[in-house]
This record gives structure tokens, C-alpha cells and sequence, in this order.
């Protein structure tokens, strides 16, 4: 288990944004993680994503790792920030753009 949590903090450390998801940005195998994409780039930020369908060792450890039972998972500068409703009602509220802003995480060119 080791391991796996060094590999998992490796990712979420060398990356400002990580979403741990069932599919990839282009092409979500779930509605949940469908959604998460969704927002993020509706934020405009970049941001690493993680297939945990391509690694049953990640799809397990992330949520040992996180101490939260579903995936995706967002983390933002290293710091766990939820699942897809959690991402859902900070993206209402405005609470994810001013976390992204406060941390500097960078934009989307285009």
C-alpha cells in the first residue's frame, strides 16, 4: 500500500489540478465523472486526469488515499476538494473558480 499512496502523491504533487476519474476527458465512463470534466473545463483551468479503470491499485488506493469511497476526486495544489457534488455545488456557489483563482492555478490558453 506504500507504494501505491507514494505513486498517488507523486501525481497529486506534481500537478496544480488532478481529477482521479472512470474514463478520460475525452471519453468519461461514468456520468459522475462525465460531469466533473464538465465543470473543470467550464473553469477554464488545466488539469491532469487520472483513468482509475486503467489501474485497479489506483482505483483502490485513491480511496484509502483520500479517505472518501467514490470516484472522481479533485485535487487542487495537492489538497482533496471532493467528488463530483461537492464539485457541483462549489461550481454553483462560485466557491471552485475562487478556489482555483486563490491558489493560481493555471488557465487554458485560448
Amino acid at each position: 500500500m506504500a507504494d501505491i499512496n507514494s505513486r498517488i502523491s507523486s501525481v497529486v504533487g506534481e500537478n496544480d489540478v488532478v481529477l482521479f476519474m472512470k474514463g478520460t476527458p475525452l471519453f468519461p465512463q461514468c456520468g459522475f465523472s462525465s460531469r466533473a470534466i464538465a465543470i473543470l473545463d467550464h473553469c477554464g483551468v488545466a488539469y491532469e486526469s487520472v483513468d482509475v479503470l486503467q489501474d485497479m491499485e489506483i482505483r483502490q488506493g485513491i480511496k484509502t488515499f483520500s479517505d472518501w469511497p467514490t470516484i472522481p476526486q479533485l485535487y487542487v495544489k495537492g489538497e482533496f476538494v471532493g467528488g463530483s457534488d461537492i464539485m457541483m455545488e462549489m461550481f454553483e456557489a462560485g466557491e471552485l473558480k475562487q478556489l482555483m483563482d486563490d491558489q493560481g492555478v493555471a488557465k487554458i490558453e485560448g
